[in-house]
């Protein structure tokens, strides 16, 4: 068995996009006698500063020998390297994908949490006796080693089934049917999901970049994913490739207290709110979480949508866990779980005999009503009306991150208020 991982071939003076450049490789590999069991499409660190677009890097599990690959996968990075931004990395690794050493499996796993350096990347690549070859700087290397080590670092995998367009249609305007998209999408969820957004109605599968991407349909079943993929309409499929992927796993969140969150990464943390949440220009939403004497200001920002309202909806005593990537100190809401709900607010009293408002008596002197002459020690406790329950909530497909796991896929500790 042999494994072939390649980064950064997203050339963009060409259109091209990694999942083709390793589509064009799995063919050349068919075409040449080899076989195919499977192409990997991972997803990194969400917060890598040099990512294209989602940081995906790929994976073709195959059985030509490893020269036979490295002189195969030399001409997919051969596509990308007349753009001076990218840096293709290609790694061959002459093992099966689930026995590859530790090191490297750490060193996936490590790839889709933090930024790693490419010396780190040439020197495991060397202490696993891996071919490999690279362009310019060789930082794809980095990935192009995450994606080889990727099938025993993880166990969730989902499924992605791309459909590409015609050479001649890159960079133009995508023909596809959106009834047709919604149709499909809705026959086939929640096994299929993030296809579409109903509130925007936008079909999130059809990409709005340059590349050789018609659309890419998101699902836990490979067969599920192809059935609406063959109800679409619209302009001519050039080729398909259906890729075992981690997106959709939560394969990039950390479990850590806020104290220890740091930029670059992303987390699952908890904390209490202890301030109100603030609408700020631009329409971005900002709280203030607390856990002992740490606070960190946690941000939906205006592409996220109608999930501000469920940011917008908490108040200070609420208890939570919040999911999101860290940077520059600010912690980029993708989901929360409202775990402890504040149920009561302190208020004005009342006067019991008139009902009207009580005012202030004076500092520490409580309250009076100045037409009965009553009197109240201090605020009193009042049922707080919510307009959000307990649960789970998410950003909106149009919103998500590849690599974060939708709330309709399961598996979370509590009620859920999935997203379509």
């Amino acid at each position: 068995m042999t494994v072939i991982g390649l980064d950064d071939t997203d050339s963009r003076t060409e259109g091209m996009c990694t999942t083709f450049a390793a589509t064009r490789l799995a063919e050349r590999i068919e075409a040449a006698g080899g076989s195919v069991q499977r192409t990997l499409l991972v997803r990194l660190d969400p917060a890598v500063e040099h990512k294209t677009r989602g940081n995906a890097a790929l994976a073709v599990h195959c059985d030509v020998s490893a020269d036979r690959a490295l002189d195969l996968g030399a001409d997919a990075l051969a596509m990308a390297a007349d753009d001076p931004r990218t840096n293709p990395g290609l790694v061959v690794a002459d093992c099966d994908p689930a026995a590859v050493p530790e090191p490297v499996a750490d060193h996936a796993e490590a790839a889709v949490h933090e930024l790693l350096d490419v010396e780190t990347a040439r020197r495991r690549i060397a202490d696993a006796g891996f071919e490999s070859t690279a362009v310019g700087n060789g930082r794809g290397l980095i990935g192009a080693l995450a994606a080889v080590g990727a099938w025993r670092a993880f166990e969730d995998w989902t499924y992605e089934h791309i459909a590409y367009r015609e050479r001649d249609r890159w960079g133009t305007e995508r023909s596809v049917d959106a009834d047709s998209v919604f149709a499909a999408a809705d026959r086939h969820y929640p096994t299929v999901w993030d296809t579409v957004d109903h509130a925007s109605g936008y079909p999130v599968c059809v990409p709005r970049t340059p590349c050789p991407i018609l659309y890419g349909i998101r699902g836990d079943d490979p067969e599920a994913c192809r059935s609406v993929a063959a109800a679409i309409d619209g302009e001519p499929v050039d080729r398909t490739r259906t890729f075992v992927t981690n997106q959709g796993t939560d394969a990039h969140l950390r479990s850590a207290p806020l104290d220890a969150l740091t930029d670059g990464s992303a987390y699952r943390t908890d904390g209490t709110v202890v301030e109100p949440p603030e609408t700020r220009e631009g329409g971005h939403v900002f709280l203030t979480l607390a856990d002992g004497d740490t606070t960190v200001e946690c941000a939906a920002f205006e592409p996220t949508k109608r999930f501000r309202d469920r940011v917008r909806a908490l108040r200070p005593g609420d208890v939570l866990t919040v999911c999101g990537e860290v940077g520059d100190g600010t912690l980029k809401l993708e989901k929360f779980a409202l775990r402890d709900p504040v149920q009561t607010e302190l208020v004005t009293p009342e006067c019991p005999a008139c009902g009207r408002s009580m005012s202030s008596a004076g500092r520490d002197q409580g309250y009076r009503c100045r037409d009965c002459d009553t009197h109240r020690d201090g605020k009193v406790e009042r049922s707080l009306a919510r307009a959000i329950e307990p649960g789970w909530y998410e950003v909106p497909p149009v919103a998500r991150r590849h690599v974060a796991k939708p709330l309709v896929r399961g598996g979370f500790d509590g009620p859920c208020h999935p997203e379509r």
